[in-house]
């Protein structure tokens, strides 16, 4: 059973980010151009992604340097967020420091089986997790950083070093990044069904096997953007990201 990818699946689709912009122009909400260019670059990156996968997953080393791609263009993402400093290529230590080792790690103990079709997914679920979660966080950071620029300069008057003086402002609001994964850890299946879950039950799997993959990947994901959030406090708080 799979969906039905005709045209009723094009006009749902277009009728979704109509929707999307129409409400964003009525409650001025200022992001409907940003909808629909994001909607324009998913169909042609998806469409480009759709026609060369067949190809890289022929070889793991081509998955490898796919996976790296990936990596590569979460973090140009995640450092326009931030600033349009040339220090933001920081932030692909935390989107990479997670990730890369974890499916290297899947892989090594047989958890996901060493193919291209196994790991460019898994990969790439876990870069995703990592760059949102670097981006808000980082963002997050800057803002309360200006906010209470005040309360910096005094904790420097008093001796703190300015990774000190930061990090106790930053923390807290960086911390804030994590509540989406930890709400949608905490109310899988009751809430929401994932999209690895759907995703494996619409592929003939059992719901004791979709089960079982969902909560190790919400799991994974908790565990690299906890990492991701971690690094970037570090990067930002020490002045490696400029903001």
């Amino acid at each position: 059973m799979t969906l039905n990818a005709g045209p009723g699946l094009a006009v749902a689709a277009a009728l979704a980010v109509l929707l999307a912009a129409a409400v964003a122009l009525l409650a001025r909400l200022g992001t409907a151009r940003a909808a629909v260019l994001a909607a324009a670059r998913a169909v042609v990156q998806l469409g480009a992604v759709s026609l060369l996968i067949g190809v890289v997953v022929r070889s793991l080393g081509t998955s490898a340097l796919f996976v790296l791609l990936m990596v590569a263009v979460a973090a140009f993402t995640s450092a326009r967020r931030l600033t349009r400093h040339r220090s933001g290529w920081w932030v692909v230590l935390p989107i990479a420091a997670g990730p890369l080792p974890v499916v290297a790690l899947l892989v090594a103990g047989g958890v996901v089986p060493p193919t291209g079709i196994a790991v460019i997914p898994t990969a790439g679920i876990l870069v995703g997790g990592a760059m949102t979660a670097t981006s808000l966080a980082g963002r997050r950071m800057r803002d309360e950083l200006i906010a209470r620029r005040g309360e910096v300069e005094a904790a420097l008057s008093l001796g703190f070093l300015p990774r000190d003086a930061n990090v106790e402002i930053a923390r807290p609001s960086a911390a804030q990044a994590l509540v989406p994964a930890l709400d949608q850890t905490r109310t899988v299946g009751l809430v929401t069904l994932p999209g690895a879950y759907v995703g494996m039950l619409l592929g003939g799997a059992s719901p004791i096997q979709a089960g079982a993959v969902q909560l190790l990947v919400l799991v994974l994901l908790l565990a690299v953007e906890t990492v991701a959030v971690a690094l970037t406090v570090e990067l930002v708080c020490r002045g490696l990201v400029r903001t």
